[in-house]
């Protein structure tokens, strides 16, 4: 079943995508609908930047240094309260479907086919969740079948450009490859969530024969090879490569830019490493501040590009991470902590604002106020209605069901689709990757100042007051069981209604409870 989508015009009224013709009519008049580049940054934590996105500067703030995400903010709006999920996979899934994690049910991080990535639990049985990742044709086990914007974007006569990190579909099925899901040209995606190794001297994971040593080996960047060269400015030395093309080609562009870093492994970007060893952090400290200046190198190029060749203030430009900073307890892990999300509690994999709450920054020339901020929280599914409307896609027909709703208001100061909204997270899983505090099979719904967190494994339910306890240091649940009650049969509902999935108790063989059930 194919549901229809409508949006509100801005450029021009498009074809629903079909049978009629892929690409504009030659004889027309130009095109000139803006080109929109998307800058993702994986595993940034929300201070991770010299920009502040809380009420107030952290040490964090003034420990990194990214002049050009200051440039953008100061020519664009800030986003306060952007969220994501707090793996990888479910945050590029939602992305690419506008669904949320809960209806298209890859709820951990992909990898290799049929493979669940779960940590072991003792007492739970973990769902049997779509661990193939997203898909575009039918007949592959355990994936969600969707279409994509950016095939919607390149129907519409968009030409589209994938650099970096992809991370849809495990290896060996069709949604490993960007190619698949409206992508033109596809540069180092591939099913891999991290690299190998930043190192052009390590060949970026491929030994001297070109084998890949690692599954996470980056793809593509052979030319770089011994060179020297970070694989962070490599990617955009090829986007920057690839946008020369782009404007030849005489249409507008979408380009993804989607960096690998500053995702593990923590890999000195020589370039900046000795400036902040100069400030006293520690290696591991320095090398990861030098991961964050080296992203925003890339994105200081990247809008370079656009100021040389005229396209400035044709070009709408959003910055967004994906899941929160890799934070864990040094009690368990052996390399030293180089993170900690602060103010926020916990961090990637985690069900608290450190695990889901991203940096955000949209800048549209012409629409959005310079300097401006918002308040109001978005959702990662909304980039897909938001996207094509800013395309110009007024109508289009989806496989699925969109669950994003478009930020576009927010950004006009037309109107705030926040209000009265619920945001809703489902991760009935066990992330393998970190055992430190807040990891653990949860579902989530925020609405209004109110989040409620539902552990699946204990029944426990936590109430948190987000705007006037950013730390979610103080559980409310017992001075509101009202509202815990009211958020437990909101987020029952939805998880049954999309199709939600729960983990089961080894023991008995019975499924958790819903929040609502207890």
């Amino acid at each position: 079943m194919r549901r229809l989508h409508y949006a509100l015009p801005l450029a021009a009224v498009l074809p629903v995508p079909g049978a009629a013709a892929q690409r504009p009519n030659t004889s027309a008049a130009p095109d000139t609908r803006p080109n929109i580049i998307l800058f993702l940054v994986d595993d940034m934590g929300w201070q991770d930047t010299s920009v502040p996105f809380w009420t107030e500067r952290t040490f964090y703030n003034d420990r990194y240094e990214t002049p050009n995400m200051e440039q953008l903010a100061e020519r664009g709006m800030l986003f306060t309260q952007a969220y994501a999920c707090s793996l990888s996979s479910p945050t590029r899934c939602s992305l690419m479907t506008g669904c949320n994690a809960a209806r298209h049910g890859v709820t951990n991080w992909t990898l290799y086919r049929d493979t669940p990535t779960d940590d072991r639990s003792q007492t739970l049985r973990l769902p049997d969740w779509n661990y193939n990742g997203i898909c575009q044709v039918e007949g592959v086990n355990n994936t969600f079948v969707a279409d994509t914007f950016v095939e919607l974007l390149r129907r519409s006569g968009y030409h589209t450009i994938h650099c970096g990190k992809a991370h849809w579909g495990a290896i060996d099925t069709p949604g490993e490859n960007p190619c698949h899901f409206g992508f033109e040209t596809n540069i180092a995606g591939h099913a891999a969530g991290g690299p190998a190794t930043y190192l052009s001297e390590q060949n970026f994971g491929y030994d001297a024969e070109g084998n890949p040593r690692s599954p996470f080996a980056i793809p593509g960047l052979e030319r770089y090879w011994q060179t020297g060269t970070f694989a962070t400015e490599a990617l955009t030395q090829e986007a920057l490569r690839a946008l020369d093309k782009a404007k030849a080609c005489g249409q507008p562009f979408y380009l993804y830019m989607s960096h690998y870093a500053i995702h593990v492994p923590i890999d000195r970007d020589e370039r900046y490493f000795a400036k902040y060893k100069a400030k006293g952090l520690s290696d591991k400290e320095a090398a990861y501040a030098s991961l964050i200046e080296g992203m925003d190198k890339s994105l200081g190029d990247i809008m370079q590009w656009l100021e040389e060749n005229g396209l400035a203030q044709n070009t709408i430009l959003l910055f967004m991470g994906d899941n929160g900073g890799f934070c864990t307890s040094t009690a368990w892990r052996d390399e030293p902590l180089y993170t900690q999300n602060y103010p926020l509690n916990c961090g990637k994999g985690s069900a608290y604002e450190g695990g889901i709450r991203e940096p955000m920054i949209v800048c549209w020339p012409g629409v959005t106020r310079p300097g401006s901020r918002c308040d109001s929280y978005v959702m990662i599914e909304d980039y897909f209605p938001t996207i094509l409307e800013m395309a110009g896609v007024r109508r289009y027909e989806t496989r699925q069901t969109v669950d994003g709703v478009s930020f576009v208001p927010l950004l006009r100061g037309t109107g705030d689709p926040s209000r009265g909204r619920s945001l809703y997270w489902n991760f009935p899983n066990l992330w393998a990757d970190s055992q430190g505090p807040g990891i653990a099979a949860t579902a989530t719904v925020r609405r209004d100042n109110w989040k409620l967190i539902y552990y699946y494994e204990t029944g426990r339910r936590e109430l948190f007051d987000i705007p006037n306890d950013i730390s979610e240091k103080h559980d409310v649940a017992e001075e509101h069981p009202d509202v815990v009650e009211r958020l437990s049969k909101e987020l029952g509902r939805y998880l049954r209604k999309v199709g939600g999935m729960r983990p089961t108790f080894l023991e008995t063989g019975r499924p958790c409870p819903w929040p609502d059930e207890l």
